[in-house]
């Protein structure tokens, strides 16, 4: 078996114009992690950390790079990429802490390794699934831009990772806006076992840049002055004249994808091929046969890293184990956030649609916040689909009202790097039924990243959602239930103008990540007379839209307009509570609804099975059984997709089978 990334041995270092003080301070920041992993390999060897994912033959990327950069621009780091950390300076023993997953790490012990980030120095730690840190950085580099900053952020991907469809919308966004980021592709030529010519059939990176519109740049990736000299050189052009650049670093693995994993699937001959191009060894031997490193020198440099690791570990392995804090663990999902709820002015309304309510909640919130950035498909000079942004370009110009090339995850992961620079961000989903396309940059970026190393998300992504206009499946979806299991998210689902408007307006305000429902069926059929100015309405609270003694409807969004009809229908004596937010949802005004009936059922557009009615309903069932008269009782729609034809469409929504359920509870 051949590999294409094999190179000559042994490296050429150009000496060039480096100074000897910056080829020392070079061999220095290469020894430690590779000092580090020695340590490490030793410690896991002995039971005393739980995973090891080495870098060891791939230092000098790292180093090279963090050098290369002002210590004020963000570098988004993966699994081999320790040099980053140590290159920016954190202190080593939270360094080892984190690893040990004791309290003082930068997550708490909520996470492992190199899965966390640090605003201070600069850096944002990965997740396990690889390719969403593109367009985090495309975000931070947006906010470069938007704010005349002469910066560049650098982001690093693996040649394995780069077949993660990821890769493909971060580069694209990235070139399309033409935003200063540094793409690195560390080619080790595996992906855990998996070799380069089962992940992709080109040979090189370089030849993929081109396909995107932007610049390649091939260097050996173990040669830490090409490294650090092309990722300088790089950095400084891109400062004056703003693009991205790729660049393919061709290296190797010298160890397993984590240790456990081994390399038994490696041929011999390219292990040794590579071992002779140890870049730590190589570029120490260049140093010793140019008389810039002297014995003496080595031993210095040797013995204050040992020192450094030896007080880390000392102080990481001195620290007790964490004690479990239950309310420390909740208070930690969201940023420190105490909602000032702001009331509507009397004096100045309007009849206004839904739709428009929405309309006006963005535009005084992008009034309020000229730090507010609006992303999505055709919400330019089109306006939208629904027309929401309708000549928001006009007014806001088109620095804060971006189309956007039609990548759902690129862009809520632009939104979340546009929020680590301290800007708040709105990301519209043409459709509800789209965000499956950037599920993950939601459930495990947005909602657990403050969670794991206490950087917020200050992004709500706008949902056009429900059925009754016969889209069929693909544009008629309630997704809310999706989302409503996972922690870290707050979401809101208003049933009128009114609410639609201060709910937004709400949502716009907290520096935490939301998800905003909008029935699409009520866009233009809905009218009320609102205020004008702006408001906001408190989240986490419902609204008692409907008084009465004898059954508790619990519904939201269209469910609230079916449950009125009906009731007025059958003239029963009904309380109608509106959740409004379903994360987090009022439990007090449930329970005092239950508490004065005796009867309830959930009403739910959404399919019956694992729709959030199930868990009220058992929470209703656990909480209030005392209370209650009759079963707990629920209502959805059929378990199945959303058909397109208008009968078959009726049939799948649950109004009928509700009339008959509620006639049959407020009997019982």
């Amino acid at each position: 078996m051949t590999n294409p990334n094999v190179a000559e041995s042994p490296i050429l270092f150009k000496k060039g114009r480096f100074k000897k003080e910056t080829l020392l301070k070079l061999y220095e920041s290469l020894l430690m992690p590779r000092r580090i992993e020695e340590k490490m390999l030793i410690l896991l060897r002995q039971g005393k950390i739980s995973k090891w994912f080495s870098g060891w033959g791939q230092e000098a990327i790292s180093i090279g790079a963090v050098e290369a950069l002002s210590k004020d621009e963000f570098i988004l780091p993966m699994h081999r990429n320790l040099g980053i950390f140590t290159g920016r300076g954190i202190p080593l023993e939270r360094l080892f802490a984190q690893f040990q997953g004791k309290k003082s790490g930068f997550t708490k012990g909520r996470d492992r390794s190199f899965h966390f980030g640090s605003t201070e120095h600069h850096i944002v730690g990965m997740i396990s699934h690889l390719g969403p840190q593109m367009a985090i950085a495309d975000g931070i580099a947006l906010a470069h831009k938007l704010s005349k900053e002469k910066k560049v952020c650098l982001v690093f991907t693996g040649d394995g990772a780069s077949s993660e469809g990821d890769f493909h919308e971060g580069l694209n966004v990235a070139a399309v806006w033409k935003l200063p980021v540094i793409f690195v592709v560390e080619h080790n030529g595996y992906g855990l076992s998996t070799p380069s010519e089962e992940q992709f059939a080109f040979k090189q990176f370089i030849d993929k840049g081109p396909g995107y519109g932007m610049e390649s740049v091939k260097i050996d990736g173990n040669n830490i002055l090409e490294v650090y000299q092309t990722i300088q050189n790089l950095a400084s052009d891109i400062r004056k004249n703003p693009r991205p650049v790729l660049v393919e670093a061709v290296t190797f693995r010298m160890r397993g994808h984590e240790e456990a994993s081994g390399t038994k699937y490696v041929p011999k001959e390219l292990m040794s091929t590579w071992a002779m191009k140890d870049p730590v060894e190589n570029y120490e031997r260049f140093l010793e046969e140019n008389g810039i490193l002297t014995l003496e020198e080595k031993s210095r440099i040797n013995d204050k890293i040992k020192i450094a690791i030896n007080e880390g570990l000392e102080k990481a392995f001195a620290e007790e184990n964490i004690i479990p804090n239950s309310e420390e663990e909740f208070n930690d999902l969201f940023a420190p956030f105490t909602q000032r709820v702001i009331p509507a002015a009397e004096s100045l309304k309007s009849e206004k649609r839904f739709v428009d309510a929405i309309s006006d909640a963005l535009k005084q919130s992008m009034e309020k916040y000229p730090n507010l950035v609006l992303m999505g498909q055709d919400i330019g000079d089109y306006g939208g689909v629904f027309k929401i942004t309708d000549g928001f370009v006009v007014q806001f110009g088109r620095d804060r009202v971006r189309n956007t090339p039609l990548c759902e995850s690129a862009i809520i992961g632009t939104a979340l790097g546009l929020s680590i620079q301290g800007y708040k961000a709105m990301v519209e989903m043409q459709f509800a039924d789209f965000v499956s396309v950037g599920f993950n940059q939601i459930v495990n970026n947005l909602a657990k990243i403050h969670y794991r190393w206490g950087q917020n998300a200050d992004v709500v992504v706008r949902m056009p959602t429900g059925a009754g206009v016969a889209a069929g499946p693909f544009h008629s979806q309630s997704n809310e239930a999706w989302f409503f299991h996972t922690p870290g998210l707050k979401i809101v689902y208003p049933s009128n103008p009114y609410d639609a408007k201060g709910l937004l307006n709400a949502a716009l305000e907290d520096p935490n990540p939301y998800l905003y429902f909008e029935h699409k069926a009520l866009y233009r059929s809905l009218s009320e007379t609102i205020p004008d100015d702006y408001y906001t309405i408190e989240i986490g609270k419902a609204q008692l839209v409907r008084n009465g003694n004898t059954v508790s409807i619990i519904t939201y969004g269209m469910g609230v307009h079916w449950a009125n009809t009906i009731v007025d229908e059958m003239e029963c004596d009904a309380d109608i509570v509106d959740l409004r937010t379903l994360l987090p949802w009022d439990k007090e005004a449930v329970q005092q609804s239950v508490k004065k009936t005796g009867k309830v059922i959930f009403l739910q557009e959404d399919c019956l099975t694992g729709g959030i009615g199930a868990e009220i309903c058992a929470w209703i069932s656990e909480n209030c059984f005392e209370y209650l008269d009759a079963p707990v009782m629920r209502e959805g729609s059929l378990d199945t997709p959303v058909p397109f034809a208008p009968s078959l469409e009726k049939n799948f929504l649950p109004v009928e089978r509700f009339k008959k359920k509620l006639q049959d509870l407020i009997v019982y």
